[in-house]
């Protein structure tokens, strides 16, 4: 992963100066990041809505995905990776924790509101800083604080980017109603560069991303971000966090657009495969920087997405989706490079989890979680390093708010279920703690019979320990009283 910045804004500099992406950095810089020290530059890069087979190194027919594919040749596939819950907030949120979404108490993706991520010192980007890293978020933030009243008044307010310890942020305003009219008129990606904020300021019409797209100005600021950073001669972490392919679907720009057609498909279907074609080229653009600077063998790339696919999203032979707690609500790509460290050309079929990947990137930068950080994820280092069996761990859990309008093209999928507690290859579906159905997912991963009837032993535990995490102590300071 690779992060960094400061707080200043940007100086004024024309568009082709402020882009100047190409191109090989100065011997003098070189020479500073040559001092860098061992730990890892991080770079973690979160699609939005992207299914389990939306990638071509998953599998996927319709997306090619040269860039991700190459990353995923050149390190390790994780095959049984899952997201924290099945739509966007909840995992955001998980990621930069380690915990569970529950602990406080949020249960459904924020409505760009006053519901917000309690600020903490144990959250991922703040232990990274304290252990010498810059750290930097572009793209997609959607855990609270992002209005302008927000940043107007930020010590009397919710807490933003910086306040969860990132030294640098470009994202977009997530004010209602200006957002959802932007979504429906299908011009969040094409003038997403008219809502953006830069470290707790407004950017204006004169800054050369302002008539920009919203995925070109992601991979831009990335790649000027890892250009910085490095120059600044400390190891740095930079969220990546595209919107893609989220709604609304907008044609991607050419050649993506072009790419894409295809017979029998429909206009959304188009824009949705030249969305996420658009983005694995801007995470080639991240790469080839890396590569241009010579740090790419120091730096740890980790990609996956927030939640399972969405609409036109392909979930391959999995139930459900978006909103939806069968597996392809909850099963999501991933992909962990790092060259020479991590081995090429694998596929891992370890279990792994959004709140693993704070212990993981801590063991990977040598930086220990403070105690009260009450991790519920574990380190896969030695796991995707050495390969050794990842660390036992009791039962998984997720929770989230009923949501009965899956966000496919197809029925939700029976039955509705608030929870979900998982004990090595046995899943059960829950709601208010009561068991609603049992698999066993090594025999069948598809969900398509449940065995909660033959297995009442099985079913018991599960329902007590899920009671127990339910009942557990929630931070329910971020979300606003009824």
């Amino acid at each position: 992963m690779i992060l960094l910045m400061t707080r200043g804004t940007l100086s004024s500099t024309t568009r082709r100066e402020f882009l100047s992406a190409s191109g090989l950095a100065t011997a003098s810089r070189i020479a500073g990041a040559a001092a860098t020290a061992k730990k890892p530059n991080i770079i973690f890069v979160l699609a939005d809505d992207l299914g389990y087979a939306d990638l071509s190194c998953f599998q996927s027919k319709a997306v090619r995905t040269p860039h991700l594919d190459r990353l995923a040749a050149e390190g390790t596939r994780m095959v049984n990776f899952y997201a924290a819950s099945a739509v966007c907030s909840p995992s955001r949120a998980a990621i930069l924790t380690g915990r569970y979404p529950l602990r406080y108490d949020i249960r459904r993706a924020f409505s760009d509101d006053e519901a917000h991520l309690p600020a903490s010192q144990a959250e991922l980007p703040q232990i990274l800083r304290r252990a010498g890293y810059s750290t930097a978020l572009v793209g997609k933030w959607h855990l609270g604080g992002l209005h302008l009243k927000h940043i107007a008044n930020r010590k009397n307010s919710i807490p933003g980017p910086h306040e969860h310890g990132f030294d640098h942020y470009l994202c977009q305003n997530e004010e209602q109603p200006m957002r959802g009219r932007m979504g429906k008129e299908r011009i969040l990606y094409r003038k997403g560069g008219t809502c953006l904020i830069r470290n707790e300021q407004s950017v204006p019409p004169s800054d050369p991303y302002y008539p920009m797209h919203w995925t070109d100005i992601v991979g831009a600021e990335a790649v000027r971000l890892i250009e910085t950073m490095h120059a600044q001669g400390k190891p740095f972490f930079l969220n990546v966090w595209f919107l893609n392919p989220h709604a609304p679907y907008e044609p991607a720009p050419e050649p993506h657009w072009s790419r894409a057609a295809a017979p029998g498909i429909t206009e959304d279907q188009r824009c949705f495969r030249s969305m996420v074609e658009h983005m694995d080229a801007k995470i080639g653009d991240i790469v080839a920087r890396l590569d241009q600077l010579g740090i790419r063998e120091n730096t740890l790339l980790i990609f996956t997405s927030d939640n399972g696919g969405a609409w036109e999203s392909d979930v391959g032979p999995y139930k459900g989706g978006k909103t939806d707690l069968h597996e392809g609500g909850l099963r999501v790509p991933a992909i962990f490079h790092w060259k020479n460290v991590i081995p090429a050309a694998k596929t891992s079929t370890s279990f792994g989890h959004h709140c693993d990947l704070l212990p993981t990137l801590c063991d990977a930068a040598g930086a220990a979680p403070p105690r009260e950080a009450r991790l519920d994820g574990v380190s896969l280092w030695d796991c995707l390093v050495k390969g050794k069996p990842c660390p036992a761990r009791g039962p998984v859990f997720w929770q989230m708010d009923l949501m009965k309008q899956i966000q496919r093209r197809h029925p939700k999928p029976q039955p509705y279920a608030t929870e979900v507690a998982r004990l090595g290859s046995w899943k059960m579906l829950a709601t208010d703690g009561r068991p609603l159905a049992l698999f066993d997912l090594d025999a069948d991963p598809t969900e398509q019979v449940s065995v909660l009837d033959q297995n009442p032993k099985v079913a018991g535990r599960l329902a007590q320990e899920l009671r127990g995490f339910l009942t557990s102590e929630r931070n329910r300071s971020g979300i606003p009283s009824p």
